[in-house]
């Protein structure tokens, strides 16, 4: 077995990109103000802030809520920005 110090990046393409079966998570953040948060939201997904304020409340409140859904593509670059200030996210798989 050969082995190698390069780290590889998935490949998102071997799990199936053109679904619709993945969902980005936002899970409660006690380091952000709400305003951030939503700020945030929004920049990464184009959401209003009424929509975007709503996310931030149920993830406070419910300590996770769903960002978006659908492709994997979508979900990673949602996440991507999410996580330029630290918070917190998952993405699952959805049965």
């Amino acid at each position: 077995m050969q082995q190698t110090d390069e780290i590889l990046a998935p490949d998102v393409t071997d799990i199936g990109t053109t679904t619709e079966g993945f969902t980005l998570i936002l899970f409660n953040d006690s380091h952000h103000d709400f305003e951030e948060v939503i700020a945030q939201v929004m920049k990464a997904t184009g959401y209003g802030h009424d929509k975007a304020e709503a996310i931030t409340l149920e993830a406070h409140n419910k300590g996770r809520a769903v960002v978006v859904a659908g492709e994997l593509v979508i979900c990673l670059k949602a996440q991507q920005v999410l996580e330029e200030i630290a918070l917190r996210t998952s993405i699952e798989v959805s049965a």
